[in-house]
C-alpha cells in the first residue's frame, strides 16, 4: 500500500449532534424538541432507535457498505462552549491550557522532520486551520487549484527568486537579519516551490465524477481528489464548511449545509474509488461541539458532546462508543455528556494511519476506538 492520506472536514459551528444522528424512538429527544425535532418518518433509520438527517441518504449508502464508523459521543473533559476555545481544543489537542502548535501540523513535523517535502498538507479555503500549523510544518493553502500560485505573474523562476530576496532585503531594513529573515525567506521559498507542484495537478487530472459545483465545499473535495490523485505526496487535505451555528433557523440551515457535505463526500469517494486510490484515503469529519438538548423554540444554542465520522474502504464501518444518555439526571448543565475522548480518535489516525507516534501529540496515551482495518 502506497503512503496513506487524510481527508479532515471540519463542520464549523456546531453541528446539531441530535438532529444529525438522531435517537427518533427516544422520548426524551422528542419532548426536549417539540419545534426543532425531525420527525420519525422522514429519518432514514440505520436501526430501531437511532437513524441519520434525511438529507444523508449518501452516507447511509456508504454506511450500508461498511464504509462509514459513527463516533458517538466524542468530546472532552470540562467541555467549552465557546467557538473559538473548544475549536482550539479540538485543533491543538489540549483542552487544560492554550496549545501553541496544531495536532496534524505535528504529525507532519514527525513524517517529514527535514521538512522537505512542501506539499505535505494542503488547505482548501482561506486561512489556515490552527490544526495544520506547527513550527517548520510546510502547509499549502489553496482557494482554487486552477490560478493557483505564488508570485506567478513573475515568469521566470530567477526573477521570482530575486523578487523574494528583495522581499527579504526591504523588511530586513526594518526588523533587521538573521535567523527570522531566514526563516521568512525559507517559508516563501517552500510556498514558491509548493506553488509550482500544485500548479500541474489539473492537468493531470481525469474523472468521469461530476461535482456540484454551486458551493464550495464540493469544490473543494474535487481540489482534494485532484491533489491526491495526482501523487505529488500530500499526505493531509483540510477543508471546512458552516457555520452550523443554528441557533435560529435550526432545521433548515443544517440541511442545507449538511446536503452540500454529503454531496462533496460521496462524489469524492466515488472519484477515488474509479482511480483505484480508495484504499489510501480516509476523510473525518468532525464539529467543535454539538447543541444543547433543548430546543430554544426556534434552533438549538452551544452543547458538548458531539458526533464524528470516518469514512472509507479501510473502515471498520458501524457505530462506536454509545449514545450518550438524554436522561435529564445524566445531562451536564442541559447538555450530552461526551463519552469518547476525541485525543483517542487522534490517536488510532495518527498511529494506525498516518503512522506516527500520537504520544507527542495528544499529550499522552489514549485508548483506541478500533474503527480502521
Amino acid at each position: 500500500m502506497k503512503d496513506k492520506k487524510l481527508v479532515v472536514i471540519q463542520l464549523s459551528g456546531g453541528n446539531d449532534y441530535l438532529n444529525c444522528v438522531i435517537p427518533y424512538n427516544n422520548s426524551n429527544y422528542i419532548d426536549n424538541r417539540p419545534n426543532v425535532r425531525i420527525n420519525e418518518n422522514e429519518v432514514i433509520p440505520i436501526d430501531s432507535n437511532i437513524g441519520l438527517n434525511p438529507v444523508m441518504q449518501p452516507m447511509k449508502d456508504l454506511y450500508d457498505q461498511n464504509k462509514v464508523a459513527i463516533l458517538h459521543g466524542v468530546g472532552y473533559p470540562v467541555p467549552n462552549r465557546s467557538h473559538f476555545r473548544s475549536m482550539d481544543i479540538w485543533h491543538t489537542a489540549e483542552p487544560t491550557k492554550v496549545g501553541t502548535e496544531g495536532w496534524l501540523g505535528n504529525a507532519i513535523n514527525q513524517m517529514y522532520p527535514n521538512h522537505d517535502n512542501v506539499v505535505a498538507a494542503v488547505n482548501f479555503g482561506a486561512g489556515l486551520p490552527r490544526a495544520l500549523v506547527a513550527h517548520g510544518a510546510p502547509v499549502a493553502a489553496v482557494t482554487d487549484l486552477d490560478s493557483y500560485g505564488f508570485l506567478n505573474h513573475i515568469n521566470e523562476e530567477n526573477n521570482r527568486l530575486d523578487a523574494l530576496t528583495a522581499f527579504k532585503d526591504m523588511y530586513a531594513q526594518a526588523i533587521g537579519t538573521g535567523p527570522v529573515m531566514d526563516y521568512l525567506r525559507q517559508t516563501g521559498l517552500d510556498a514558491l516551490k509548493g506553488a509550482d507542484i500544485l500548479s500541474t495537478v489539473t492537468s493531470k487530472y481525469s474523472s468521469d465524477i461530476e461535482y456540484s459545483m454551486d458551493n464550495s465545499f464540493s469544490k473543494a473535495m474535487k481540489g482534494a481528489a485532484q491533489v491526491l490523485q495526482a501523487d505529488i505526496g500530500t499526505r493531509i487535505c483540510y477543508t471546512q464548511h458552516g457555520s452550523f451555528d443554528a441557533h435560529t433557523n435550526g432545521i433548515a440551515l443544517q440541511e442545507g449545509l449538511l446536503k452540500h457535505v454529503m454531496g462533496g463526500i460521496r462524489d469524492f469517494y466515488d472519484d477515488m474509488k474509479a482511480a483505484n486510490k480508495s484504499d489510501d484515503v480516509i476523510m473525518f469529519v468532525f464539529s467543535e461541539f454539538g447543541r444543547r438538548v433543548k430546543d430554544n423554540g426556534n434552533g438549538t444554542d452551544h452543547g458538548s458532546g458531539g458526533v464524528a465520522f470516518v469514512i472509507g474502504d479501510s473502515v471498520k464501518g458501524g457505530q462506536y462508543s454509545e449514545y450518550p444518555s438524554l436522561q435529564y439526571e445524566d445531562l451536564l448543565e442541559g447538555d450530552l455528556r461526551f463519552n469518547l475522548d476525541f485525543r483517542s480518535v487522534y490517536s488510532e489516525i495518527l498511529e494506525d494511519w498516518l503512522e506516527v507516534d500520537a504520544r507527542p501529540v495528544v499529550k499522552g496515551a489514549y485508548e483506541k476506538v478500533g474503527f480502521l482495518t
